[in-house]
């Protein structure tokens, strides 16, 4: 992650490699919205440029302009915003800003500075902020003989309120969020034979050290003991054998419990029921739920927010062999509940039953797993819309919310019982897929059932976000390059900050 400052010094006596400024269409005209220290023949060179090369200024739209006069910086970048409608203004910054950040190719000190009206909201302030620091993610990979990508070294955000204590805080908080997205986006990309549900479980604990968060591992003959079935049949065909981890961070003076659950299945090659040939490669990011799961837990760490979370992580490879689990086992779950396997790559299910039903012993105010669970989501919403399904409208809609306000575009969609019948068999308390129509209700469906109950009798308030399609990317999009794209962090940490506020779920 790049420094992180912000400044009011004067723009054109700022020295940065890279000034990164915003501009909008109106009536088909495109002109730079000027923030209130740039210079009048900085903007008039701007405009004209703009006109002359028929720069696009769409939404994601970078042009990149050398020399401009009255500009320190040898470079200036052009974030274009589009036709700019009020509602979506945060939302179009926070991706606008960062393609533009992420188009630099040689690194460097880079300054972000808005629009006179932007600038003065808060809002607005932290999504190019945040947008920033998200389009300066680079994937190191595993190097060779290649050179690894250069790095934004410095960020500078320029504000006339630099050193007022709002725009201190929505910083703090910003940079929280983007640390925390890549940290997930690290383990996403990390390739399958590096990161296996050992090594994930050891670099959690590791980051751990010397923070606020106590890690506990549960390795093979701690789950058997336990009675995890559903982790252990699905872990049963890798020589890399699964991992249950909790994360926990519990401030003196909190008042509400919020539980955490990530799928975490670092390669899955379909298991017996194998996957073709060209649905595997993206595989190694079917623990993109678990990598969001332990960047958040980090992150509400770092900024002390009053609000106890656990994090759990539900980690197996799903590996064809002899000892792998088969269609139609059927498998007791930490919960007792028995389980008839329809497909063996329908195996994030299995893996989510026995961690929510883990989280739910320690009494949780609220639950909220997130998972690559299902091709259905990304038939419905394809790869930037992901779906949030729940046992308590009131909760899911907080989740929707918290999703709105840091870019994550959720949908609603509903668990209607009269789908729970698909789930019957006359083998074991219940199948774990339904057919192929309302797949993945059917899944929300049943990792319902292993949500526990309150002491009233009523379930505990319960989420369950599918990201199989937005927590990946094959084509650089917004703040994104190709690889993980961290999704889902922002919203749990949403939720978590609106719950800490609150001090309730209800």
């Amino acid at each position: 992650m790049p420094t992180l400052r912000a400044t009011s010094r004067p723009l054109d006596a700022s020295v940065v490699d890279v000034l990164v400024l915003t501009a909008a269409t109106t009536d088909g005209i495109a002109r730079v919205l000027a923030p209130t220290d740039l210079p009048d023949e900085a903007v008039a060179h701007l405009d004209a440029q703009l006109a002359a090369l028929a720069s696009s200024t769409g939404a994601d739209q970078a042009t990149l302009l050398a020399a401009v006069p009255g500009v320190d910086a040898p470079l200036v970048a052009v974030a274009g915003l589009g036709e700019l409608a009020t509602e979506e203004t945060a939302t179009v910054l926070r991706s606008s800003i960062g393609a533009a950040v992420r188009s630099l190719t040689k690194g460097g000190r880079v300054i972000v500075a808005l629009g006179a009206d932007q600038d003065a909201s808060d809002e607005l302030l932290e999504a190019a902020t945040l947008g920033a620091l998200l389009g300066s993610y680079r994937q190191q990979g595993v190097r060779g003989t290649s050179k690894t990508p250069a790095e934004v070294g410095e960020l500078t955000v320029w504000t006339p309120r630099a050193k007022q204590g709002p725009v201190k805080a929505l910083l703090a908080r910003a940079e929280a969020a983007a640390t925390a997205s890549a940290y997930a986006r690290d383990l996403v990309n990390t390739p399958p034979n590096l990161l296996y549900p050992e090594t994930f479980a050891d670099k959690v604990r590791a980051d751990a050290a010397g923070t606020k968060v106590s890690v506990k591992v549960l390795d093979e003959q701690d789950l058997i003991k336990g009675g995890y079935g559903g982790i252990l049949a699905v872990g049963m065909g890798s020589e890399h054998k699964p991992r249950l981890v909790s994360m926990t961070y519990a401030p003196a003076k909190a008042k509400v419990h919020l539980a955490l659950v990530g799928k975490g299945i670092t390669f899955d090659s379909g298991g017996l029921d194998i996957k073709p040939a060209n649905g595997m490669y993206e595989m190694k990011s079917d623990m993109a739920g678990a990598a969001a799961v332990a960047a958040t837990v980090f992150a509400i760490a770092e900024l002390g927010l009053p609000i106890k979370v656990t994090g759990w992580l539900g980690l197996a490879e799903n590996m064809p062999s002899g000892s792998a689990y088969r269609a139609s086992d059927v498998v007791t779950m930490r919960s007792s509940m028995t389980v008839e396997v329809s497909n063996t790559d329908a195996e994030g299910r299995m893996v989510l039953g026995d961690a929510i039903a883990a989280a739910g012993e320690q009494k949780p105010d609220a639950i909220i797993d997130i998972a690559t669970l299902t091709g259905h989501q990304v038939i419905a919403f394809g790869h930037e819309i992901a779906a949030v399904m729940g046992n308590d409208d009131a909760f899911r809609a907080l989740v929707l919310a918290a999703g709105a306000e840091d870019g994550e575009e959720l949908w609603p969609m509903p668990l209607p019982k009269s789908y729970r019948k698909a789930l019957d068999t006359e083998c074991a308390d219940i199948a774990h897929k339904g057919g192929r129509e309302g797949g993945m209700l059917h899944a929300g469906l049943f990792l319902r059932e292993f949500v526990p109950t309150a002491e009233d009798g009523t379930q505990l308030p319960w989420a369950h976000l599918d990201i199989a399609g937005p927590s990946f990317t094959s084509t650089p999009r917004g703040p994104f390059g190709k690889g993980g794209t961290g999704f889902g962090t922002g919203t749990l940490l949403g939720v978590a900050e609106r719950l800490a506020e609150r001090g309730s779920v209800r």
